[in-house]
């Protein structure tokens, strides 16, 4: 089995192009003895490590790579795996791909560290892993790296071969800007639609067939394997996000839901937190501190808009455009890193600025009031005016 596994990783090394590379790849680095890629399913985990071994290692010879949801690993250990790889192979550097699928996997990795010193160790694994709070305490051994699906600057990258740079808020902020893209605003409706997830660049015409897939696998395979979940529990899943891409953003009302699903709150927000952490839903909180934040409910939103457009096939209703300009900005400011907070203001509000999401015609009505700087973010514009946005310029500040 050893011989396959090696010859599975040789085969994807040497199938692997290094043409375009996620923005996280240049601060990509496994100076440490652990190491993890975190992120939802379908974002590029996988490929981005391959890419790394392949430019940075490969020719070494002194790194493996191997998934651990091979069925090998019913009959041997992680443990017993990698001592070989070591102590028969004399690897030093081994990646340990899909590493939550493997049963007991935070013991055996913190056994793995505390066992051999020499070698590094590399995972990958879903967003649901619980690093800080798990009985293992791996957090103060590894370092980890978050990769979310692509943003609207890396879909025009990938799908339309640009080279375009990411801006810092700062630059998004200072005045009107343009960018010079032929049919950028039409390549904004199809990212929307269909650019989250980079298998969209394999086949457009099966994209939603396997982004079903990969919410199917996501609440059948990790989710109940993660938490004990029984087949019975498991269909609210799929409710609740057909639940959220049904409604207006900001309407969800958790007792609304419970009675919907039949079960009580508690169940219900328990859910949505679990959906959180595996990629499928986001939330945001309002700008507010203390025990007024702890009164006044988050705003639950799917997790990105790819999402919204693929569970709609279920629904007999239009979308929500509102809810699609909002969940874009605010999926394109969270992945970059921007604390984002809902707002009495606004719409949205970083610690300092106020955001008001419309469509080309909308005014500064809302924006009276508030007394921090504060912008208009539009929809179906190109050139803004001062104190404007173009929504889609959101997606390039990652």
């Amino acid at each position: 089995m050893y011989r396959f596994i090696l010859e599975t990783y040789r085969r994807l090394i040497e199938e692997l192009s290094l043409t375009k590379t996620r923005y996280l790849y240049p601060l990509f680095h496994i100076r440490n003895r652990l190491t993890g890629l975190i992120g939802p399913r379908g974002v590029g985990k996988t490929t981005l490590m391959l890419q790394y071994i392949k430019k940075e290692l490969y020719k070494e010879g002194k790194c493996f790579y191997f998934t651990a949801d091979n069925i090998y690993f019913q009959e041997i250990t992680l443990l017993e795996f990698v001592s070989n790889l070591y102590q028969n192979e004399g690897y030093q550097i081994i990646f340990i791909d899909e590493i939550h699928k493997y049963q007991n996997w935070n013991q055996e990795l913190k056994n793995l560290y505390d066992s051999f010193p020499s070698i590094k160790i590399v995972f990958s694994g879903s967003s649901m892993l619980d690093l800080v709070k798990g009985s293992y305490d791996l957090s103060r051994r590894a370092v980890l790296f978050h990769l979310p699906g692509l943003s609207f600057r890396e879909y025009l990258n990938f799908a339309c071969n640009f080279d375009l740079n990411p801006i810092s808020l700062e630059t998004l902020l200072q005045g009107p800007s343009t960018i010079e893209i032929p049919r950028l605003l039409p390549h904004f409706q199809d990212y929307l639609r269909h650019g989250y997830y980079p298998f969209v660049l394999e086949d457009v015409h099966s994209y939603y067939e396997k982004l079903t897939r990969v919410i199917d696998k996501t609440i059948y395979e990790d989710i109940a394997n993660y938490y004990n979940l029984k087949t019975p529990s498991l269909h609210y899943f799929k409710k609740i996000l057909t639940y959220l891409a049904s409604i207006p953003p900001g309407e969800l009302v958790i007792h609304n839901l419970a009675q919907n699903l039949g079960v009580d709150d508690k169940t219900t927000q328990h859910y949505l937190s679990i959906l959180e952490s595996v990629g499928l839903v986001r939330e945001i909180y309002p700008i507010v501190s203390g025990g007024k934040r702890i009164r006044k409910p988050s705003k639950i939103f799917l997790n990105n808009t790819t999402l919204m457009h693929t569970l709609a096939q279920y629904l007999e209703q239009p979308i929500s455009k509102g809810m699609e300009r909002e969940l874009f900005f605010v999926q394109s400011f969270q992945d970059a890193g921007i604390e984002l907070f809902y707002s009495s203001e606004g719409d949205f509000q970083t610690m300092k600025v106020v955001f008001e999401i419309g469509g080309k015609n909308k005014t500064r009505k809302q924006l009276k009031e508030s007394k921090k700087p504060s912008y208009l973010v539009k929809d179906d514009i190109l050139t803004p005016l001062k104190g404007e946005i173009p929504l889609f310029m959101s997606g390039f500040i990652l």
